[in-house]
Order: structure tokens, then C-alpha cells, then sequence
């Protein structure tokens, strides 16, 4: 449903945020660009997977413990571009990406219990951040060639397309659920995925996937602060301490950014 409705509403407002979009999306259809039409359609079916993987991981553990193991993604993105373009990490940027996975870990809700563990659900929860993390690192190639708006819209239709399957496959009936609420929920959900993942590959594009997907793994912390003002949910110390370390950490990985500018 999310994907439904995000990839009508990317297709409109494409060409306003870069208009050369379809030109650049027909022009992908010739023999030498199929590589950066692989590499795009790739993109899509690793989103795809990635989100797969991270529902069933949710479905079987707790939340909190399945999101922590998908944010470990920096680390597997940062060895991924040390073997694609060679850009080894240096000691700062481990121990910022430390930090952050640190903190990120003390903001998540922790389970009071061992009930609901499973193997499968921890397996594919790492496996949903490996995916991400590659994802990431086959975009930043293909930015050396095409713009993220018209990349980002093939790799939505590309998950639309597998979403769509799914259902075929699994043979889905249709329950009895409220679909007002459902579709209202689309609705937002498919803006903030289509301004995410836009905001993401542009910075992927400017900074590089190791350095924005260290940067990302601030959700957590955000995602704490965002539902401590919205929904007055309270903070812990524990939570409250996570918060400040990743906030303090992405500062000092901006502030080391522009240095090297």
C-alpha cells in the first residue's frame, strides 16, 4: 500500500524536483546504459529485500532488539566502500561509528524479558542491515552517473513491482481491517519514505554512503526525541545518555567533514 502510493506521487513531483527525470530514465533503455539500469533495478529488489528481512526479524524477536541489530549497518557499509573504492576508514571514523552504534543501542526500548527470541528473527534482523549497507554502496556508484531522483524512482517501482508479486505468491485474503485508517496511514508513510530515502541518496551523493550511513544511524536517537515531543512519551537516564552520544557523535563526524573540505 505505501509503495502504491509513493511511487504516482515521486512520479509527479520528479520532474519539479529535477526535471530532466524521464529523459534521463528513457535514455536508460540504451545498450550503454544498461549497467546504471542494472545497478538501479538492483537497488530496488536490495530495498525490497532489506525491508523483508527487517519485518520477519520484527515478527519474531522484539522490536527493540531487531532494530538494533539492523542499525548495525554503518559497520558493514563503511567495510563495503573500503572494498569498492578503497576508502579505507580511519581510526576516528571507527570510533565515531562506535559511538553511534553504541548510543543508538542505549535509546532502544529493551525487552524485560527473554520471551520471544529466535534465531531466525536475529539472523535475518543483521541480514536486513548487510542488505541495507550494499544498497547503499551500489548507490553512491551509480550517483557517479545519474541523478538520485530518477535512480530513486526506479528503485521504488522496482519494490512496488516485488510488493505487488509477494501477494500473488502468498496468495493474501482479504481481511476484514479498517482501510480508511490503513490508507491514511499509506498515505503519510509513503511521504515519509519517498523524503527519506530522496534526502538519503542525496546525502550518499555528496558525502558518500559511509559517511551518511553513519549520519542515519541517528534514527534511533530521533526517533526517541520525535515521540518524546509528539507523544510526551518519557525519556530514561539510560535513553536520555544514548541520545547525547549520538547526537554529540554525528556533530564531530559533520565537524570533521567540513574540515577536509
Amino acid at each position: 500500500m505505501r509503495m502504491l502510493l509513493v511511487v504516482p506521487l515521486m512520479a509527479f513531483l520528479a520532474p519539479k524536483l529535477y526535471s530532466p527525470t524521464w529523459k534521463d530514465v528513457r535514455q536508460l533503455g540504451n545498450l550503454e546504459q544498461r549497467t546504471l539500469l542494472l545497478q538501479s533495478v538492483g537497488c530496488g529488489i536490495l530495498m525490497f529485500l532489506y525491508l523483508v528481512l527487517l519485518y520477519i526479524s520484527i515478527g519474531l524477536i522484539p522490536a527493540g532488539i531487531a532494530l538494533t541489530l539492523f542499525f548495525s549497518y554503518p559497520v558493514f557499509t563503511t567495510l563495503f566502500s573500503w572494498r569498492l573504492f578503497g576508502s579505507r576508514p580511519t581510526l576516528f571514523r571507527w570510533s565515531v561509528m562506535g559511538l553511534i552504534l553504541l548510543g543508538s543501542s542505549l535509546t532502544l526500548p529493551h525487552p524485560q524479558t527473554a520471551n520471544g527470541f529466535s534465531s531466525l528473527g536475529v539472523v535475518t534482523g543483521i541480514t536486513s542491515g548487510i542488505t541495507y549497507a550494499l544498497y547503499t554502496v551500489i548507490a553512491q556508484k551509480s550517483f557517479e552517473a545519474i541523478h538520485p531522483v530518477p535512480f530513486t524512482w526506479i528503485s521504488f517501482t522496482t519494490t512496488l513491482v516485488l510488493s505487488a508479486a509477494s501477494l500473488l505468491i502468498w496468495n493474501v485474503h482479504e481481511a476484514q481491517l479498517a482501510w480508511l485508517p490503513l490508507w491514511i496511514g499509506g498515505l503519510l508513510s509513503a511521504i515519509a519514505t519517498f523524503a527519506g530515502h530522496l534526502l538519503n541518496n542525496f546525502g550518499i551523493r555528496r558525502i558518500g554512503a559511509a559517511s551518511a550511513s553513519m549520519i542515519s544511524a541517528s534514527n534511533p536517537a530521533l526517533t526517541v526525541i520525535l515521540a518524546w515531543l509528539t507523544i510526551q512519551e518519557t525519556l530514561n537516564g539510560l535513553q536520555l545518555v544514548g541520545v547525547v552520544i549520538v547526537t554529540s557523535s554525528v556533530a564531530l563526524l559533520s565537524r570533521e567533514h567540513r574540515s577536509s573540505k
